[in-house]
Parts: structure tokens; C-alpha cells; sequence
């Protein structure tokens, strides 16, 4: 039984939000005071987690899609008995500290994904949701529900406003996402004011259309309201719910509440003396009173949650050995074993049988290797799955009433499908991939930003990687996108040139535990080349020797994807006049991170070197330098034949030759 009043335990929250702004003098505590009694009922009546453990695989994730009111998931982890303690709260928005201006991933404990460019939390939690439905289909016996757990999501006015909250939120319908519960901070009030200027849609019938349950006009500020709420929607299994709560932004200022000027810092000293007041609240800044933190502590009844299910799974181990050992391999991300063997197997057959392909083709012949190795390895395109070859012989679909399957059905939604892959991989037991062309990379950009931000293995595949696209013309022909990729940090981009270096991009983005990895694959068919060994272990070293001249190299072409085709063609047409050597760099990232020596073993040290890539020019200077020759793209594309366009753009082998003097 509570020691106190569910309106003093929420109170601690609005209070620390406050005592940390102001410390910090910069930040927002308006959401977290008008979200706070939001919080209390859904943290102390019904959240499943353990404080002592974060990492438990069958807790309930809690997602902040709202990121900018970061101190109300602080103060919540904080009371909760996380570890987070009052010094880090103090040292809110400060350099290294647990607790950044908005919640990061892999920084705190208890925060499941990062979160602040609005909307995405929302996805991101659309992609857990689906995780779990899909793992509970496959492990969950009649007697023992392994996995079984909810996904809750906090969300304001600016999350809804943004596209990709129609994209998530029109799939999670679709799908049917009764594990999938969104409150709703519907306070009237963003940035510039009272948003009846600019947002005004009715958002029950919204989410009605979109096949979701919802429950309007609640009282953002009526504890019994919203328990009652709750309790609803953990009782529908067959829609995802959205819990309208009218709330009072900066709720408990009695000048600033219910205005856009609480929407960030409430700094003024007399407001906060005020608001201290208002609330009751007579304690000094950071000192919570010993019987908050004993009605807050969650440690005890979560260590017992945990072990409850320990319990369960041990019996569930006993009795379904091979399916529980599967489910341990999945929850700690290992690969299962032969993978690198499957692939180099693979590579050897390829050898042997060099009929030319479209890397999307070959790509699908590396799915059709893996897919029945690995699976964990869940799917999808943003409706160009036939474009993209995303399938392979054993796709099958998930839907409403079947998650038993590997692929997902997107739509075309590519910032939606981004942000749920990294929600499924956030989520963990799942390996994701999806699909578009490279041109929609511009779509989904902050999503990938976020993956690359967060560390996630999601895997992003893009065809239809040039101007080889032909008489789609410059709306689908990317240029800028390959710089894009290279320049994220913490993103590897692979443009393999045949099969042989796709089947290793491949494995390069299964290994890659800790950062996305782009694949980029051609429309248009490409030849294979035959390797040595040593040359096919290099192209995981991301740029290595395809051709050398039998004297010393004078010239050094650089190419990738469709392009090194049209190296190896330059150089062996010059072959009497100019001794030429060819590097094949799929990927420049993997490259720059191997030894200086090897480096210059490829690359050379006072050899002229010439780029050859379809797309933007300037990105190339870092390996060719001032004095080396950068052969691309720097205009929008046209609409024509591919090879027209390659014709157009200088892409022959005579054009080269001409340009370079050979």
C-alpha cells in the first residue's frame, strides 16, 4: 500500500524536472509536468520491468517518442531505483553524463531507444510491438508464454504532426498490434503556440481509420481515468490502442502552465517558488523525502517479476531443450554457425558459373543462402520487392493473424520501414533488413542517422544504385547519396561490383554487431570476375588489388559497383601504353580502418590515381587527391537508356581514355 498520494508521487517528477532545468539552465519541463500523472499510473499500476535488470528480454518497453521532456523517463528511472542517481540528474544536459538533453540509447539504463526527432519513437515502437508478436508466434508453446509483454509509448502533438507517425501508425493497424499502446499528450500546445493554427485534424478518427481502438478524452490529470484506460487497452490483443489524455502543459505553474512558453525552460526564480508552492512541494532543490522513494522503488517487485519468469522458462527449457537453446542464441545476437563457411561455399560455386547479373540479383541469391541459416533474419520492402529482391525461396508474409513469417509488407512507406527495422532491432531476437531504391534514401535519411547514432545492426538495402536506373530519369537516378552514406559515422556503405563481393557485403553487415550497413545493388546486369583466394578474403578488407599490370602499376584506377567494369575494360584496352592497376573498393569505411600498410599496398604512395564512380565527385578527393583525376557525376541525372546515359555522362571506355590521355 502507498505511503502517500498518487498526486505528491507524481509531484517528484515535476520537481525534479524543474531542479534539473534550472541547474542545467536549458532544457524542457513543460511535458514532464503536464505528463506526469500519466506517468505515475502507468509506471507504478502497470509497467512490467526491473530496475535491477534493464536488460530482461520479457520486460514491457517503454518508448518516449517525445524526447525533448527527456526528465520525466529520468526522474521515472531515478525514483524507479535504476541506475541513475541524483548526481546524474544534476548533471543533466552536461558533457558525458547519463543524462543528455534528449534520451539516448546505450547511455542510461532503462532507456530503450533515443529519441527527439519527433515521430520516431513511434515507429521504433511499432518495430518492437511486431518483434514481439513475431518471436512470441515461433517460441511461445500452449503451455508456457515465454514472451509476452506490451510496448507503451509516450507521445505529444509534434510526434503526431510528423509524416512518419501516419506511415508506423497506419501499419501498426493494419497488423493489428494489440501489444501496442500510445499515450497521447493532447495538450493544445507546440513551439509557436496553441496549435488550432496548424493542426486541427480529429485524431480519434484518425487512429480509427486506421484500425486502431482508441479511447478519447481522458483526463490527463484524473489517476482512476487513466488506470481505468490502461486496463483497456492491455485487454484488446487484436488493435493497438491510442489514449487520448487532455493535459495541462507545465502543469503546477501557476503563470506559465497551459502556454507555449512552457513548452521549454521554466527558469524564472520567483515562477519556481511559485510552482514549489502550488505543488506542495517545501523540500530543497534534489531532495526527494525518504517515503517518495519507497513508494516509487520498483527493485524488489521487479527482481520478483524476473525471477517468476525465470522460473517459468526453466521448465519451459525442460521441456522444449532445442526451442529454448534458439531463443537463448537469439536474445544474445550470436550468429548461428557455418554462416562464414555457407558464404566463402557459396563464392566457390560462384566461381565456377560466372553468368552475368544485377547485384539486387545476386543479393537475392546470397538471401537464398542465408535465409534458411538465419532465422532471426526478418525482411521487407517499401513496395519494391520485386525491384529491390528482398525475397527469397522461403519468404513468407506476416499478417494480422500470422506472425509466423519473415517479411514485411511496408508499404510504401521507406522513413516508416527504417525507423520500425530499428525498433525490431532495438528490440532484440531479431535480425532486420528492408528495401527501396537508393534515390529514397532521402525519405528515410533520419532514420538511418538515428541507426548509425544508436549503434543498431539494422540492415538497409538500396538498389537501383545510378544512373544505370535508364528512362526512370533524375527522380530516381541518385547522385549525392553514396556521399550521404559515406559521410555518417558509424555506417558502412558496401557498392559491390559482382556476387562475389555481395556475398561478402553481406556478411560484412551480419558482422557488423555495432553500426547499420548499407548495401547498394544495381538494376543492371554486371559481369563476375574470377579471384584468387587471397582476393576474395581481401574484399572484406573493403578495397583490394581485382587487376595488376605485370610491371610496376604507373596509374591507379579506384572503382566500385557498375564501375568496375568499365576500370578493368580501360585498363586492359591500354594495357601496351599504360601500365594500370585496378582497386576494387566496395567499402571505403572498411578500408580506412585497415593498417596504414595495407593501405598503401593498394593505394600505392606516389602513383597517379583516378576515382571512376556514377555519382557525386568532390567525396573522392580523399583518396585521388589534388593532382589525381576524379571521373563522376555532379549534375541531376536524365531520363534515357542506361547505357545511353552512361554514353552521356563520359561512362565508355573510349571517353576515359580520351579524358585521361591514354
Amino acid at each position: 500500500m502507498s505511503k502517500i498520494s498518487s498526486s505528491q508521487s507524481a509531484n517528484a517528477l515535476r520537481i525534479l524536472a524543474l531542479d534539473s532545468v534550472k541547474k542545467a539552465n536549458s532544457g524542457h519541463s513543460g511535458m514532464p509536468m503536464g505528463m506526469a500523472d500519466i506517468a505515475e499510473v502507468l509506471w507504478q499500476n502497470h509497467l512490467k520491468h526491473n530496475p535491477g535488470n534493464p536488460d530482461w528480454f520479457n520486460r514491457d518497453r517503454f518508448v518516449l517518442s517525445n524526447g525533448h521532456g527527456s526528465m520525466l523517463i529520468y526522474g521515472l528511472l531515478h525514483l524507479s531505483g535504476y541506475d541513475l542517481s541524483i548526481q546524474d540528474l544534476k548533471d543533466f544536459r552536461q558533457l558525458h553524463s547519463k543524462t543528455a538533453g534528449h534520451p539516448e540509447f546505450g547511455i542510461t539504463p532503462g532507456v530503450e531507444t533515443t529519441t527527439g526527432p519527433l515521430g520516431q519513437g513511434i515507429a521504433n515502437a511499432v518495430g518492437m510491438a511486431i518483434a514481439e508478436k513475431t518471436l512470441a508466434s515461433k517460441f511461445n508453446t500452449e503451455k508456457h508464454k515465454i514472451i509476452d509483454h506490451m510496448t507503451y509509448v509516450f507521445t505529444g502533438d509534434g510526434c503526431l504532426m510528423e509524416g512518419i507517425s501516419h506511415e508506423a501508425c497506419s501499419l501498426a493497424g493494419t497488423l493489428g498490434l494489440g501489444n501496442l499502446v500510445i499515450l497521447y499528450d493532447d495538450n493544445d500546445i507546440s513551439i509557436d503556440g496553441n496549435v488550432e493554427g496548424w493542426f486541427t485534424e480529429d485524431i480519434p478518427k484518425r487512429f480509427e481509420s486506421y484500425g486502431w481502438e482508441v479511447i478519447p478524452n481522458i483526463d490527463g490529470h484524473n489517476f482512476e481515468e487513466i488506470d481505468q484506460a490502461i486496463i483497456k487497452a492491455k485487454s484488446n490483443d487484436d488493435k493497438p490502442t491510442l489514449i487520448c489524455c487532455k493535459t495541462v502543459i507545465g502543469k503546477g505553474s501557476p503563470n506559465m502552465s497551459g502556454t507555449a512558453a512552457a513548452h521549454g525552460a521554466i527558469l524564472d526564480p520567483d515562477e519556481i517558488v511559485l510552482t514549489r508552492k502550488e505543488l506542495n512541494w517545501p523540500n530543497d532543490p534534489f531532495n526527494i523525502p525518504q517515503e517518495v522513494y519507497e513508494d516509487w522503488d520498483a527493485r524488489n517487485e521487479g527482481n520478483q517479476k524476473e525471477e517468476d519468469w525465470n522460473k517459468i522458462f526453466e521448465e519451459y527449457a525442460s521441456e522444449n531443450p532445442e526451442l529454448s537453446s534458439e531463443l537463448k542464441r537469439l536474445i544474445s545476437g550470436d550468429l548461428p554457425d557455418r554462416i562464414e563457411d555457407s558464404i566463402y561455399s557459396f563464392i566457390e560455386e560462384v566461381q565456377k558459373d560466372l553468368p552475368k547479373m544485377a547485384t539486387r540479383v545476386s543479393s537475392q541469391k546470397v538471401l537464398n543462402v542465408l535465409g534458411s541459416l538465419i532465422p532471426e533474419l526478418l525482411g521487407g520492402s517499401a513496395d519494391l520487392t520485386g525491384s529491390n529482391n528482398t525475397n527469397w525461396d522461403g519468404t513468407k508474409e506476416i499478417r494480422a493473424n500470422d506472425f509466423s513469417g519473415n517479411y514485411i509488407n511496408y508499404g510504401v512507406r521507406e522513413f516508416g520501414m527504417t525507423g520500425i527495422m530499428n525498433g525490431l532491432v532495438l528490440h532484440g531476437g531479431i535480425k532486420a533488413y528492408g528495401g527501396t531504391f537508393l534515390t529514397f534514401l532521402d525519405y528515410a535519411r533520419n532514420a538511418v542517422r538515428m541507426a548509425a547514432l544508436m549503434k543498431l545492426q539494422t540492415i538497409l538495402v538500396y538498389s537501383h544504385d545510378s544512373i544505370g536506373v535508364g528512362e526512370d530519369g533524375p527522380t530516381h537516378q541518385p547522385v549525392e547519396h553514396l556521399t550521404s552514406l559515406r559521410t555518417t559515422p558509424n555506417l558502412e556503405t558496401w557498392r559491390p561490383c559482382d556476387t562475389s563481393e555481395t556475398a561478402i557485403s553481406w556478411l560484412a553487415a551480419l558482422e557488423n554487431t555495432d553500426k547499420p550497413t548499407a548495401l547498394i545493388l544495381s538494376r543492371q546486369g554486371l559481369p563476375n570476375f574470377v579471384r584468387s583466394k587471397e582476393q576474395v578474403d581481401s574484399i572484406k578488407k573493403g578495397a583490394y588489388i581485382l587487376r595488376e599490370p605485370e610491371v610496376e602499376p604507373e596509374l591507379i584506377f579506384i572503382a566500385t559497383g557498375s564501375e568496375v567494369e568499365l576500370a578493368m575494360s580501360v585498363a586492359e584496352e591500354v594495357k601496351d601504353r599504360t601500365s594500370v592497376r585496378v582497386v576494387s573498393m566496395p567499402c571505403s569505411e572498411r578500408f580506412d580502418s585497415q593498417s596504414e600498410d595495407y593501405k598503401e599496398s593498394v593505394l600505392g604512395k606516389e602513383i597517379k590515381r583516378v576515382s571512376i564512380e556514377a555519382s557525386q565527385t568532390d567525396w573522392w578527393r580523399k583518396y585521388v587527391g589534388l593532382e589525381g583525376d576524379v571521373i563522376g557525376v555532379d549534375s541531376f541525372g536524365e531520363s534515357a537508356p542506361g547505357n545511353i546515359l552512361f554514353e552521356h555522362f563520359g561512362f565508355t571506355k573510349e571517353q576515359i581514355i580520351s579524358k585521361l590521355g591514354l
